[in-house]
């Protein structure tokens, strides 16, 4: 993706969570990550007993933090003892389906790079781009080639889901010499293989041939077709979402809706999980498991689930030249239009007159 990557700069592992705890491993220290952001990265770095800190993230968009709160949290934390060395970021980002602009990408570099952190940036998504002809996405590697490694897991857009295979691609020059050759040992200490299955099926999808890039290309269509009504549902609700931008996902604030939650007796992000996951009838993870505050009503809401419960429903989707009109579509979002409205009626009849 417009940077050079020869094969021996490129290792593979099953998932994209082996390639960072490899990194993470090599590198030492404290991780930073933005504040929300991807499930499964401040557990891994409590798994390597490194201490993982949030940094917020702009109100605008999600997976890159603000510099000057990136500044001062690295500052803070070297002042109390800490040693930051690690920033995650992502561009195109889970869970709040946001694409950081280049300016603000450019700026949270220049701070990353005066405070000595290496980045990887999660790239997972980044050929999910609802709109590609319109959104402007730059990865960190070009800006930062020397210091950004950068990692992909194949299921976000080229493998079907149980299909586990990632890539890495470590930066150039003797920094990166050592860093890909400590990572190479870190995953054979991890034994870290692809199944042959497997990697042959990542072979052929990263050869990009057109099967594939068509069955990509329709798969972002269909999703982000599902994800913006989705959107327009929850939003004409009063709840708070960034029109998603990439990805399979929707980040949802409640927070307008507080006086309907407070009469259900939901005061957190996990009651609030509970309470939404049993009206959909679908996951609804909160935002405390993106590393969000447990009292901010947040959740993520995925375009998956309201395709169809099975692999055939979920498969009309890609066929159909209406996909928002099938049965098993339009009952799923007539569902969350539902939920939502009703949370959204509660709350007005429970406003102080005015």
């Amino acid at each position: 993706r417009g940077l050079p990557a020869a094969p021996d700069r490129v290792p593979v592992a099953p998932s994209a969570l082996a390639l960072l705890v490899a990194q993470t491993a090599t590198l030492g220290g404290d991780v930073l990550v933005p504040r929300p952001c991807a499930a499964w990265w401040v557990p891994y770095a409590r798994l390597l007993g490194r201490p993982a800190f949030p940094v917020p993230t702009p109100a605008e968009n999600g997976g890159v933090p603000d510099p000057y709160a990136l500044l001062e949290t690295v500052r803070r934390l070297r002042a109390e003892g800490g040693d930051p060395r690690l920033l995650v970021l992502s561009v195109a980002d889970d869970p709040t389906a946001g694409v950081t602009p280049p300016e603000l990408l450019h700026e949270t570099l220049e701070a990353a790079v005066a405070e000595g952190l290496h980045l990887v940036s999660d790239e997972t998504w980044r050929d999910t781009l609802h709109d590609p002809h319109g959104t402007v996405l730059l990865s960190p590697a070009e800006m930062l080639p020397d210091r950004v490694t950068v990692v992909t897991d194949l299921a976000g857009a080229l493998l079907p889901p149980g299909w586990p295979a990632a890539v890495a691609r470590f930066p150039a020059g003797e920094d990166g010499d050592a860093l890909h050759a400590r990572g190479l040992d870190a995953l054979t200490a991890l034994d870290a293989l692809v199944a042959a299955p497997v990697a042959a099926a990542a072979a052929y999808a990263l050869s990009e041939p057109e099967p594939v890039t068509a069955r990509v290309a329709g798969s972002v269509r269909l999703h982000a077709r599902v994800a913006a009504a989705a959107h327009h549902a929850v939003v004409a609700a009063g709840a708070l979402a960034r029109p998603p931008c990439c990805g399979r996902h929707l980040y949802v604030d409640l927070t307008p809706l507080a006086p309907a939650l407070d009469a259900h007796g939901i005061g957190d992000a996990q009651e609030l999980e509970d309470f939404l996951t049993t009206r959909l009838g679908m996951p609804a993870p909160g935002g405390h498991r993106f590393g969000d505050d447990l009292e901010a009503p947040r959740v993520r809401l995925s375009t998956a689930p309201l395709l169809g419960d099975t692999a055939a429903l979920r498969a009309e989707g890609l066929s159909s030249p209406a996909p928002l009109e099938l049965p098993q579509v339009r009952s799923a979002l007539t569902r969350l239009t539902t939920v939502f409205d009703d949370l959204r009626d509660d709350a007005r009849r429970r406003e102080p007159p005015r």
